[in-house]
């Protein structure tokens, strides 16, 4: 009961924000969601429904290089993601902390692909 309810009210969150956020062409949506074993982010163009780079801790990629769902990992895989997004076309996103507080591992992912050269 108590589980059902804080998923409730963090989906409320998501929809809050993406009332506001939309990622076009010329500035896609960076959206990252931290499980509590992986990572998984996309570069998303919603006008034309499409995912323009993605990186999970699952993918062949990306597997070997041991990115847990804490700061280090973050900070890692926020890296990877500019490079596969930059290598894609893609200079400026609109991020999307899907919910989440701008704290910890959301706030290093962020940090390490503006280091990158994504612009937010």
């Amino acid at each position: 009961m108590k589980l059902q309810k804080k998923n409730k009210l963090a989906q409320k969150r998501r929809w809050r924000i993406r009332k506001t956020i939309r990622g076009t062409a010329e500035r896609p949506r960076l959206t990252v969601y931290f499980s509590n074993q992986h990572i998984h982010a996309q570069v998303i163009d919603d006008v034309a429904g499409k995912t323009l780079a993605a990186l999970s801790t699952t993918a062949k990629d990306v597997r070997d290089e041991k990115l847990g769902p804490n700061t280090e990992g973050a900070t890692e895989a926020g890296k990877l993601l500019a490079a596969k997004a930059k290598a894609a076309g893609v200079e400026g996103v609109v991020f999307d902390r899907a919910g989440r507080r701008y704290h910890g591992c959301v706030k290093a992912f962020a940090d390490a692909a503006r280091e990158a050269g994504l612009q937010f």
